[in-house]
């Protein structure tokens, strides 16, 4: 076989054994479809996989072409025994021609291998504990090639997620089918029981999904948090006096008010004023005059106070739902939260309780409002299940902000699960497990200890600075939004702030923040960050982010239209208003001014105007401010591209703004799931385009950093620096993973690693390379 169809072998049986999962029922079958691709492709009498029972720690034949079928099933050997269990044992390949002369050898007569001259093992494992091992065999004697040996060790690795996967299915599928034999049992000797009853037991169900909002995973009893007084619970009152109601409306508002400032207080206290700022919104809406007088004409009309509340708020509500942004569509919720809190007060009942947990406990609920999470003790709360909700609702923003676990829009949840339930909440999967087998129960409780202790392990590179094994320095800063961000980000250890998102305060309030509430802000996050750079992104909404209280137009393609930069410059006094607080914030530590969405010379020529006017403005009114902040620019669309060496004569630094370049660069939405498979950050296009502008800018000597997901993947940051980067900006949980995993990586490996891949043509060919160079890589993550 030529050396170039060898080393295509691994990259073209990936795909059709992707294919192959789709039309198999199940693992057995997939294993034995695979076995007969693989040996075909490889040009072998046989290819046989060898399992680990998770019971007894053997390894059995699982599926096999060639060897007799009599033998699939009953062969098992212990590891370290055979060349198979060698293979197990030592964790590498095993290549040998006339194995029956290795003194490792065991024969198996059963199987009919005797007539079989070479022997090449290759070792499964997932998370450093074996999990089998795939063999290959000829009637002729044959020495396996280095490229044979790599394309097999690929596969193996493609082979590992399919068990994996496979095999945490077959558990829930135990699960499931287990728990519908008992019922059928059950069905069965109760007679007695009637229809109603009998549906209800059937329906519920033991697995349920829904929408991640935060990963994690939690196990624990469930805890139902009841509803709050409803408009559907008030009767309304036929005769009513006028002034009484109106009397009554004004001192549930007062209380109300009251409430809410209590609220504020205590979620600035536990969390921080940002994620605080909500309640201060509620309290705009409550002491707003048209709110009030739309109460009060339905009242003088000859409503009750409960009734014009309900009409009121539902107004309110059906104009926010009607909305296409989801950031504004949840108002809703925020109103329907203030309108249950009004209510509670207008009929006596209180509408500030605090929510006291037994024992720790998985919360469940219809939803979760504001006020509700403002309420509980989080320290009880394992994770949070609604039935309905969005993940980027208030109450789950807090959630997030506290570190708890959450799944929102899981249909069924209060049919299915019933007061200290046992649950299982998989953040990372969107599943959630009612009442699971011991068995499934033990294999999270190993998941969740086996992350506290890569955690623990980890926690050694916290303080460490990001080093290649060769000893070059890489910079690792953080991405945040929310000032509790910051905590989050000097907990993992992040080297300052490569991206701070401007928009998320200006989101939680009920107008624009003043030039001394923005000012106060950007200084708390440069001032956590002293000695480190800070990098403030202008105000970037449109597209998918919108303000309650400043709506872009409607637009049939938003994210080609009105949005960011354009947005700023078209309202230039609130974008001077922004540059202003962030070059006063500059005094105070290492700031940098960031531009996001650049399609041209003249928004980058604008945007430096505005600079300019800002700094005027402030040497006029004679505040402190920062005069040299460097001012850079992201590139995000292909037109920026094209004008970095322009751009460089402007500005002081660049930032790849890698999630929104690779859409635009390859025209994919990597939100529509119609055409997401398609938004591929290693398609050969994005590579090369990203060592244009990294080559370029540094050439002119401009700093270039990287902000996106790609940079929290191993496979994608070992090209990226080995194209030249330097310096990334990522969630911050991901940054020690990445410290680890650079100490096995060196800078030589990272530019070869670059080099022979940027004239691949394909994106799959790139992966299955990058997976063999992983593979002598020693991981420390």
């Amino acid at each position: 076989m030529p050396r170039t169809a060898k080393s295509k072998i691994g990259v073209t049986t990936l795909e059709d054994i992707s294919a192959l999962i789709l039309q198999s029922h199940d693992l057995d079958e997939t294993l034995r479809n695979i076995v007969n691709l693989v040996a075909r492709r490889m040009h072998t009498d046989v290819c046989s996989i060898y399992l680990l029972d998770e019971d007894n720690e053997t390894l059995r034949l699982q599926a096999s072409k060639g060897l007799s079928r009599k033998a699939v099933g009953k062969v098992t050997l212990r590891i370290g025994e055979g060349l198979t269990g060698m293979a197990a044992q030592k964790r590498h390949a095993i290549a040998i021609e006339e194995p029956q002369d290795h003194p490792s050898y065991l024969y198996f007569k059963e199987t009919g291998e005797e007539k079989f001259h070479s022997f090449l093992g290759i070792p499964l494992f997932d998370r450093n504990k074996p999990l089998g091992v795939i063999v290959l065999q000829t009637k002729t004697s044959r020495q396996f090639s280095k490229e044979e040996i790599s394309a097999l060790s690929t596969i193996a690795f493609q082979i590992t997620s399919i068990v994996v996967n496979a095999r945490l299915l077959d558990s829930i599928r135990l699960h499931q089918e287990e728990s519908q034999r008992v019922s059928e049992a059950l069905a069965s000797a109760q007679q007695t029981i009637t229809d109603v009853e009998q549906a209800t037991e059937d329906s519920r169900q033991n697995t349920l999904s829904g929408v991640i909002a935060y990963p994690g995973v939690a196990i624990g009893p469930a805890a139902i948090l009841e509803e709050r007084l409803g408009f559907a619970d008030i009767l309304h009152e036929e005769q009513i006096d006028i002034a009484n109601e109106l009397k009554k409306l004004e001192s549930a508002l007062e209380k109300t008010c009251i409430q809410t400032i209590f609220l504020e207080k205590r979620v600035a206290e536990r969390l921080s004023e940002n994620d605080a700022a909500i309640f201060h919104t509620h309290l705009m809406i409550l002491e707003d005059r048209s709110f009030i007088r739309k109460l009060q004409i339905q009242i003088s009309n000859g409503h009750s106070a409960a009734y014009a509340l309900e009409k009121t708020v539902a107004d309110y509500i059906e104009v926010f739902h009607n909305m296409q942004d989801p950031y504004l569509r949840e108002r809703a919720t925020d109103m329907e939260d203030i309108g249950r809190r009004i209510l509670a007060n207008l009929v006596g009942e209180t509408a500030d309780r605090v929510l006291h947990l037994k024992h720790p406990s998985i919360l469940v609920a219809r939803q979760m409002l504001p006020s509700d999470m403002a309420a509980l003790d989080n320290e009880q709360i394992l994770a949070i299940v609604t039935e309905v909700g969005e993940k980027n609702a208030h109450a789950i923003i807090m959630a997030k902000s506290m570190g708890i676990p959450a799944i929102v829009a899981v249909r069924g949840a209060l049919k299915n699960i019933a007061p200290e339930d046992s649950l299982i909440v998989d953040g990372n999967t969107g599943r959630i497990y009612i009442n699971p087998l011991e068995t499934v129960k033990d294999e999270y409780h190993r998941l969740q200890v086996d992350q506290t202790r890569e955690l623990c392990r980890l926690e050694q590179y916290r303080d460490e600075p990001a080093m290649t094994a060769d000893g070059h320095r890489i910079t690792l800063r953080a991405n945040i939004g929310l000032i509790s961000d910051i905590n989050v980000a000097k907990r993992f250890g992040a080297e300052g702030v490569g991206l701070y998102r401007t928009e998320f305060p200006y989101m939680a309030r009920g107008d624009f923040p003043s030039r001394e509430d923005q000012y106060e802000l950007y200084s708390r996050v440069v001032k956590a960050f002293a000695g480190e750079t800070v990098t403030i992104r202008t105000l970037d909404i449109g597209g998918d982010k919108g303000l309650p209280y400043f709506s872009p137009p409607k637009e049939d393609n938003p994210f080609m239209g009105w949005r960011s930069v354009r947005v700023s410059l078209d309202n230039r006094d609130i974008f001077q208003t922004q540059i202003e607080a962030i070059l006063m914030a500059g005094c105070h530590g290492q700031v940098k001014l960031l531009f996001p969405m650049i399609s041209s010379m003249d928004e980058t020529i604008a945007c430096l105007e505005v600079v300019e006017e800002a700094r005027g403005n402030l040497t006029k009114e004679g505040i402190d401010f920062a005069d040299n902040v460097p001012v850079g620019v992201m590139i995000e669309v292909p037109a920026a591209v094209r004008l970095v060496p322009r751009l460089a004569n402007k500005v002081d630094f660049f930032a790849l703004g890698t999630n929104d370049l690779v859409q635009y660069l390859l025209a994919t939405d990597r939100n529509n799931p119609l055409v997401s498979k398609y938004y591929d950050p290693l398609h050969p296009a994005v590579l090369q385009v990203l060592y244009e502008v990294t080559d370029k800018a540094l050439s002119m000597g401009k700093g270039v950093s990287l902000c996106g997901e790609m940079a929290t993947d191993p496979l994608t940051l070992l090209l990226l620096i080995g194209m030249g980067l330097r310096e990334f900006s990522m969630p911050a949980p991901f940054i020690p993973r990445i410290k680890a995993f650079l100490r096995g990586a060196s800078l030589t490996t990272a530019c070869k690693c670059y080099t022979e891949i940027h004239r691949m043509d394909s994106s799959t060919e790139i992966r299955a390379h990058l997976a063999e160079i992983l593979e002598d890589i020693e991981l420390g993550y």
